[in-house]
């Protein structure tokens, strides 16, 4: 199984405490960092190859939503916010999930699982493929 390079961007240190002990139980996972904002994030993108990005939607100078429009060719996201109003925004950007803090560890192990789907299904092999002729 692939290993998942994580970066979390989450401005509240509960919740980064949270994420961080979730990736640490799942093996496939390695969190390769996490940022207090989406400046400190922006840096990591540019240095790190990174699969996944927890995203908080609320912090502060710039949003998670402003910074993943902002970017390029963005990694796989998972939105984490208390607000529910965003998930429809986030979904417009091709966010993989959306989470509700506070986030119960089933919940986070089924957006890992989206995850993984979007990944195989990004990276197929040739059987995987749907041809037509």
């Amino acid at each position: 199984m692939k290993t998942i390079r994580t970066l979390i961007v989450d401005d509240e240190p509960l919740a980064l405490e949270v994420l961080e002990s979730y990736i640490s139980q799942i093996s496939y996972l390695e969190h390769v960092g996490s940022c207090k904002n989406a400046l400190e994030a922006d840096e990591v993108l540019k240095t790190e190859d990174i699969d996944l990005l927890l995203l908080d939607v609320l912090m502060p100078q710039i949003t998670g939503i402003e910074f993943l429009r902002g970017l390029k060719n963005p990694p796989l996201v998972v939105l984490t916010t208390a607000f529910s109003e965003y998930a429809l925004e986030g979904f417009d950007l091709d966010v993989v999930d959306y989470l509700l803090k506070p986030i119960p560890m089933d919940r986070f192990l089924k957006a890992i699982g989206r995850v993984q789907e979007r990944l195989h299904q990004e990276g197929g092999s040739d059987e995987d493929q749907n041809y037509f002729f």
